[in-house]
């Protein structure tokens, strides 16, 4: 007798922390004996993962919901947005269930109740150790906290998620482990603010093979770095104590990348965002990590049109990026997000000026951008590929986290597999991206 196994539809949006999420859920659901399907029709319900962080994301979600309920009908929400389950369920009412975000058991129970699964699961045997990944098989995202405890007035991710909830580092550790074993070449370290990782237990040890490791952030970059594959730390708060990880990124253990939002470098924009830090003391800091592991790729994010912000004000933070030369920046234009403090701050910016403004501070990231990446050519570079294509393919260096930064597009006479790693002659460069020439493989 032919088994058929019930099929789940799943869409993810947002961010990483997400897509671990999402992943979390789908390895339950194929556990559970269900096949995943990659469109609706053939999918016999579908589950939203959304996102609600910022107003643009908000609209993604709802329409993303609209068009999954007019070709599906079927339809499971979950994710930050089903905070606002009330406001959900009166726009759609047809909806079967919504969960708030992280809620796991109660997606997979929703599912369960609306679509039950086989009575007979051959399947369970076919769920690999690592679980049900959504990135490619040669990188991951490792997600080692939830939550957040910051009240910073533009975000509402605390109320969304919650207080910072830390996993023991035996956990982590274990995770990290299984992916490099499923042939994972590069662990993405992620969570709502990855350097306050283990302060809610209080930095609790844990045996791991033998060693105790403490759940704080030294100690667990520490540990990743042993595994001998790339590991990436993203969303670092500006903490002091970060500086204690530049040294392990000078001896080649954890990359030498730094993804960390400064949001501003006006002090009283920063003090009304309740973020931590001036710009001279945050310069002092960049200067060092750079002498430390000259290396160093800093990644960061800001925010411009924030209400009160004056002409001034951005000029300080245009004068911050020209001397800090960071090497990725992301900016956005202040969007009020509801339940957001920053809402009810006197002086909004006009939209046109918060328009002009990411504009100006746009180009300005491009050329300096455009000028760090020029210093690059000549230059030999290990690169891990992620795609292939006739002549070549597509890679990242170190300083390259995927999606997010650029990549580096290779001619190759030598062929290519996605997850190897090439020692690359860079031959060109524009604003964000680079050219090179493979020379071998490893």
């Amino acid at each position: 007798m032919n088994f058929i196994a019930p099929r789940v539809g799943f869409i993810s949006l947002g961010c990483p922390k997400n897509l671990v999420d999402s992943e979390q859920i789908l390895t339950q659901l194929r556990i559970d004996g269900y096949e995943i399907s990659a469109d609706y029709e053939q999918a016999e319900i579908v589950v939203v993962n959304t996102c609600g962080f910022i107003d643009s994301a908000v609209v993604e979600s709802l329409d993303t919901i609209g068009e999954a309920l007019a070709e599906n009908g079927r339809v499971i929400v979950t994710g930050c947005l089903g905070i606002k389950a009330d406001e959900i369920m009166a726009e759609f009412p047809q909806l079967l269930a919504i969960t708030g975000p992280h809620a796991y058991e109660e997606v997979v129970s929703a599912v369960r109740e609306h679509l039950p699964p086989p009575k007979h699961n051959p399947l369970i045997d076919l769920v690999p150790e690592q679980g049900v990944k959504l990135t490619p098989r040669h990188y991951a995202y490792l997600k080692i906290s939830e939550g957040c405890n910051h009240k910073c007035t533009f975000c509402v991710i605390p109320s969304m998620r919650g207080k910072l909830v830390s996993r023991e580092a035996v956990s982590v550790i274990g995770e990290a482990r299984r992916l490099v074993n499923s042939g994972v070449r590069e662990l993405l370290v992620v969570s709502q603010d990855t350097s306050a990782y283990g302060v809610d237990i209080k930095y609790n040890a844990t045996s791991v093979a033998g060693k105790e490791v403490k759940a704080k952030f030294y100690d667990i970059a520490e540990a990743l770095g042993e595994l001998g594959v790339w590991v990436r730390l993203h969303y670092v708060y500006p903490y002091p104590h970060v500086d204690d990880v530049i040294p392990l990124m000078a001896e080649g253990k954890v990359l030498p990348y730094l993804d960390i939002p400064f949001q501003h470098a006006s002090p009283r924009i920063l003090k009304l965002m309740k973020r931590p830090g001036s710009s001279e003391r945050t310069l002092e800091r960049v200067k060092a990590w750079r002498q430390a592991c000259p290396e160093l790729t800093i990644r960061s994010t800001f925010i411009v049109g924030f209400p009160g912000e004056t002409e001034q004000e951005f000029q300080e933070l245009l004068d911050f990026l020209e001397e800090a030369q960071l090497d990725r920046v992301g900016c956005f234009a202040f969007s009020p997000v509801e339940g957001a403090d920053a809402n009810d701050l006197p002086d909004p910016v006009p939209e046109d000026v918060k328009l002009q403004r990411l504009d100006r501070f746009m180009q300005l990231a491009a050329r300096i951008s455009a000028e760090r990446l020029a210093t690059k050519v000549g230059q030999k570079l290990e690169v891990l590929i992620d795609q292939v294509h006739g002549e070549g393919g597509v890679g990242r260096t170190r300083g390259d986290a995927p999606e997010i930064d650029g990549v580096v597009n290779l001619s190759s006479e030598i062929p290519l597999q996605p997850g190897q790693f090439a020692l690359v002659r860079i031959i060109d460069a524009d604003q964000y991206d680079l050219w090179g020439e493979v020379l071998s493989t490893h």
